[in-house]
């Protein structure tokens, strides 16, 4: 075999496994959905109608959030925004736990503007605040939570939110200082870090932007990136909550967190995490628990535990955080959701 011919192969070889890791994100959604199709027609069918379904439903919060995010980037008020972020830690924590608790975006739509406040160079410990408490509870949510379970729940739910943001916060920070987490985001999804080049260079705001073409190409660039990125973790995302939902009998999830005590409340946490189903399928699901004996403590905690690390949520923290800020949401999501649950049921 001549040289051209084996150096033609290895370039195809190369770019074959470029492509694969690249595009693995797809390839895995189709192979699933592949899989499944052919086991199963029905649920093939019905997990791509989800699949649909979820993504247009959450549409209008992820073009608000990309759209403000790459408006950010071409105007250059990224920098401004960063470095309103440079104040008192403390106070930016409280900030952004009450605003994450109280904000209208899901776990979804919230997704591009935490890796632009990343990339921004908005510290770690207030983006965890606002990343935690924002999938716990929103206005619609609450709602929800409290015709079904009551306004004592729904106000214990949402103080929930904001109290894991601040618990989050302030031990992430603690972190911060002993020098970890310099950089949390992945590679190739920003240059996220306490000194980014937003906070470095001031830069004065073209508010704008698309009176220069450089700007203007530069907001399409980041739109599209952030879309296509989102697309393809959403979809998967959706794919697999679809089979959680096809999959996962309520019957198991009602025999292993049912009951009352601190097993409950532990159980009802450990099992949030893999069991729960979504923001409102679970309600009916707890609500129901709690009229069959399980405590209003152990019901909290499942339901803010499986909130905050919910498969769309939880795929988000992956897909843009590198593995051990990935590993501290995870705990600080545990341990606060057992928290909320144990303080609700001991003043309940």
């Amino acid at each position: 075999m001549s040289e051209a011919v084996l150096e033609w192969r290895n370039r195809g070889a190369a770019f074959g496994r470029h492509v694969v890791l690249r595009e693995r994100v797809w390839i895995a959604t189709a192979l699933i959905l592949t899989l499944v199709s052919l086991l199963d027609p029905a649920q093939g069918r019905e997990s791509s109608r989800f699949v649909l379904a979820d993504l247009a439903e959450t549409a209008p919060y992820l073009l608000l959030a990309i759209a403000l995010a790459a408006y950010a980037r071409a105007s250059g008020a990224d920098g401004l925004i960063a470095r309103a972020f440079t104040g008192s830690p403390l106070l930016m924590i409280a900030l952004a736990a009450a605003f994450g608790g109280l904000s209208p975006f899901c776990s979804c739509g919230v997704i591009p503007l935490i890796a632009a406040l990343l990339a921004m160079g908005v510290p770690l410990s207030a983006v965890m605040a606002f990343w935690l408490a924002s999938p716990v509870i929103d206005p619609s949510m609450f709602v929800l939570t409290a015709g079904l379970l009551g306004m004592e729940f729904a106000v214990a739910k949402t103080l929930a939110a904001i109290g894991i943001g601040l618990f989050g916060g302030i031990a992430t920070l603690m972190l911060e200082r002993a020098g970890a987490f310099e950089n949390p985001l992945r590679e190739g999804v920003g240059n996220g870090g306490c000194g980014a080049a937003s906070v470095r260079t001031r830069k004065p705001a073209v508010w704008r932007f698309w009176r220069e073409e450089p700007r203007r190409a530069l907001f399409a660039h980041e739109a599209a990136k952030t879309s296509l990125f989102l697309l393809k973790w959403l979809a998967l995302a959706f794919l697999l909550e679809s089979l959680m939902l096809a999959y996962v009998p309520g019957e198991w999830i009602a025999g292993a967190v049912g009951g009352e005590g601190l097993a409950s409340i532990a159980i009802a946490t450990l099992v949030g995490v893999p069991a729960y189903l979504n923001g409102y399928a679970a309600l009916p699901l707890v609500s129901a628990l709690i009229g069959q004996g399980m405590s209003e403590g152990a019901g909290l905690a499942f339901l803010v535990a499986g909130g905050v690390t919910s498969l769309p949520a939880a795929i988000a923290v992956f897909a843009l955080a590198r593995p051990p800020v990935f590993a501290l949401y995870l705990a600080l999501a545990l341990t606060g959701s057992l928290a909320s649950g144990l303080i609700f049921e001991m003043l309940g």
